[in-house]
């Protein structure tokens, strides 16, 4: 179990006892402790993976253990249920996705269809809907077409920040925040923010991958 939250880390922990009958459970903080885990013993059959870590960059987490976990099915347990989030989860490798709220018997369900060889899916979640929710990764030039603060305040949405926190950040007004953000949205040939940070994320992926 890869979570940064004792009391939730310990309940999932439990959770998996009961309904999994599992008797063996590790359990990290942080990417950088799972892999230095991963790396040290015998592998696991399944990693319960967080996205919301500290020394995680969206979903760069993900593929930084699957890397290190070698066979072991990856399942995404988050408080993050955004299809478009879900979709890119599973589109880097992750075999099932469960979102915090869940009851004993969806976790079940979810040790189930991975030892049955299938990827498990939050209840309503149809891949083919949302299979392009998560736009393809942006060519170098779009990249590169991004001035330094149009890079960092991309980098600032991805964080999470609202136009306002990013202006007080940067020290310029929100307005030109907003304004930003349209060339931002126009340069990478995305509608959204949520896109924006989706293609920015898959560009940080493929640039991992490469080395």
């Amino acid at each position: 179990i890869v979570e940064d939250h004792p009391l939730f880390c310990d309940a999932l922990s439990i959770t998996l006892q009961i309904v999994g009958g599992i008797t063996s459970v590790r359990t990290t903080a942080s990417i950088g402790e799972c892999v230095e885990l991963l790396r040290e013993g015998a592998l696991p059959d399944v990693v319960f993976l967080d996205l919301n870590l500290p020394d995680a960059d969206g979903l760069d987490g993900l593929l930084r253990v699957k890397k290190a976990a070698g066979e072991a099915a990856i399942l995404i347990v988050s408080s993050l249920t955004s299809p478009a989030i879900i979709a890119a989860a599973l589109d880097y490798g992750a075999s099932g996705y469960v979102p915090k709220h869940s009851q004993r018997h969806v976790f079940q369900a979810a040790l189930d269809a991975i030892a049955a060889g299938r990827t498990y899916l939050p209840e309503g979640f149809v891949l083919s809907d949302h299979g392009n929710a998560r736009p393809a990764a942006p060519t170098r030039a779009r990249l590169e077409s991004l001035t330094p603060q149009q890079a960092r305040i991309l980098s600032l949405i991805s964080d999470g920040m609202l136009n306002k926190q990013i202006a007080h950040e940067l020290s310029i007004a929100e307005s030109t925040v907003k304004a930003h953000v349209t060339v931002i949205m126009r340069k990478l040939g995305v509608q959204t923010r949520t896109q924006a940070v989706l293609a920015a994320q898959a560009a940080r992926f493929d640039s991992l991958a490469a080395r």
